[in-house]
Formats: C-alpha cells, sequence, structure tokens
C-alpha cells in the first residue's frame, strides 16, 4: 500500500492568537488556536503544526499553555516549533502535549543540538525546520541557488540549503518541514524545484510549505516528491477547506487519508 500523502494545517501563534502575514510579518489575527484546531480536526486534517512567530523575543509560557490546551480538545499529531534552542525546551514541549518538535535557528548555530535531541527522544520527535530563498545575484534576481535563513525568515544564511537539509537528516532529523520564503504569501504555488531538489537529497519525508492558494497547487508538490502538503492562511481565512485539498488530491490519483 503507499503511504498516505498528510494535509498538514500550520497556525503561527503569537502570543497565544493564530496570526498570518508574510514572510511572518505585518501580523494579522487570525483567531484562537484551541478553536482553530478544533475545526481542522473536524474536517479531516492530518496533522498540525505550530509556530511561534516570536518565540526568539516573547514569553515561552504563553506556547506551552496553547499546547496544552490543544492537545487536550484534538488528539491529532502535534508539531510544535519556534524558539527551541535546547534538549530541555524539546522535553517541557513534549510534556505539554507536543508529538514533533521543529527546529531552525538554534540548530544552524550548533548543529550538535540535532543529533542531541535525536539520540534522547528518537529521530521521529525531530523536524527539521527550514526556511529557505533563493539566492539572489548580483543582478538582485533570484538564481538556482537556494540559502537558509533564520529568525523566522529574517536573517539570511550563507549556508546552501540543499546541503543543510542533507546534513541534517544525516544527523537525524526525522523530517523536513520546508518552506519557501520566496512563495510565502504569494498563493502562486509551491516552489517545485526546491521540493524536487530536497527529495533529492533526503531519504527522510519532506513537508512542502510556502504558496499555497488554490486546490491545484497541492498535487503537484506531492509529484515533485513532498510527503505532506502545509497550508496556513487559505485554511484561516476560510479560502479552502481541508476536505477541498484532499478532494482535489485525490481526484489527481494521490493516495489520502
Amino acid at each position: 500500500m503507499p503511504v498516505a500523502t498528510r494535509v498538514i494545517a500550520c497556525l503561527d501563534v503569537d502570543a497565544g492568537r493564530v496570526v498570518k502575514g508574510v514572510n511572518f510579518e505585518n501580523l494579522r489575527d487570525a483567531g484562537d488556536p484551541v478553536e482553530l484546531a478544533k475545526v481542522y480536526d473536524a474536517q479531516g486534517v492530518d496533522e498540525l503544526t505550530f509556530l511561534d512567530v516570536t518565540a526568539s523575543s516573547g514569553n515561552r509560557e504563553t506556547t506551552y499553555d496553547v499546547v496544552r490546551r490543544t492537545a487536550e480538545q484534538v488528539f491529532i499529531p502535534l508539531t510544535v516549533g519556534g524558539g527551541v534552542r535546547t534538549v530541555d525546551d524539546v522535553d517541557r514541549l513534549l510534556r505539554a502535549g507536543a508529538d514533533k518538535v521543529g527546529v531552525n535557528t538554534a540548530a544552524i548555530a550548533r548543529p550538535e543540538l540535532i543529533a542531541e535531541i535525536a539520540e534522547r527522544f528518537g529521530a521521529q520527535v525531530l523536524v527539521l525546520s527550514a526556511d529557505v530563498r533563493r539566492r539572489l545575484g548580483d543582478d538582485g534576481r533570484p538564481t538556482d541557488d537556494f540559502v537558509m535563513t533564520t529568525h523566522g525568515g529574517r536573517t539570511p544564511v550563507d549556508l546552501d540549503a540543499i546541503e543543510w537539509c542533507a546534513r541534517a537528516a544525516d544527523l537525524g532529523a526525522g523530517e523536513i518541514l520546508l518552506n519557501s520564503m520566496d512563495a510565502d504569501g504569494t498563493k502562486d504555488g509551491f516552489d517545485l524545484e526546491l521540493i524536487r531538489r530536497v527529495r533529492a537529497a533526503v531519504s527522510v519525508p519532506v513537508i512542502a510549505s510556502g504558496g499555497a492558494g488554490r486546490v491545484e497547487h497541492f498535487a503537484p508538490a506531492v509529484e515533485a516528491g513532498a510527503d505532506a502538503v502545509l497550508a496556513a492562511s487559505v485554511f484561516h481565512f476560510g479560502e479552502l477547506t481541508v476536505g477541498q485539498v484532499k478532494d482535489a488530491l485525490r481526484a489527481a490519483g494521490v493516495v489520502v487519508r
């Protein structure tokens, strides 16, 4: 039996509320995370991802409270990322009710963190959250090279994104949350070349993120190599439902739950 493609709803959380902007900026309120989680659960979403978009500077306890309340209300896998710097951070989030934890900035600063988390909790709980941009050429135009960013996509890093995803998987990351910062907010579709390049470099599951705007955008991401597809604002503001996305995937011959 082929493995079913997962449909994931992403909730960017700031101070206990779901927000949505472009590249985590110009945020607007999209509702209570627990209530939205219940809506997506009822729609048949396969997983939820919470990203604490101001965790680097904000109060972490708010996030733990949101995770606890959500875990009490819905019983689907919950990934939490944003501001995770230590093994102890992972431990606290898992105890609060998270099933998986995403790391980005701290892992780039100290790659050993990936191995430490995987060794203690297992690779299945560790998601590499990769916020990727195309490198700009001397003319200021995007090239075919991809580089990493940190701090919610605000800080570019001179680190090849494809090589970093492969290294992270070797170190113990069990999954790659692949977010195209260039496509984020465009609603023009996923960056298929980015998905193809990372798919060729890693054997762990790849989650496509950034750019979803219409139901027709999801199947090409799967064809490019994604094991799961993720969307945020199109779900939050009622432009698409999880059911519509799954129907479109089925119509394209993709196996879904």
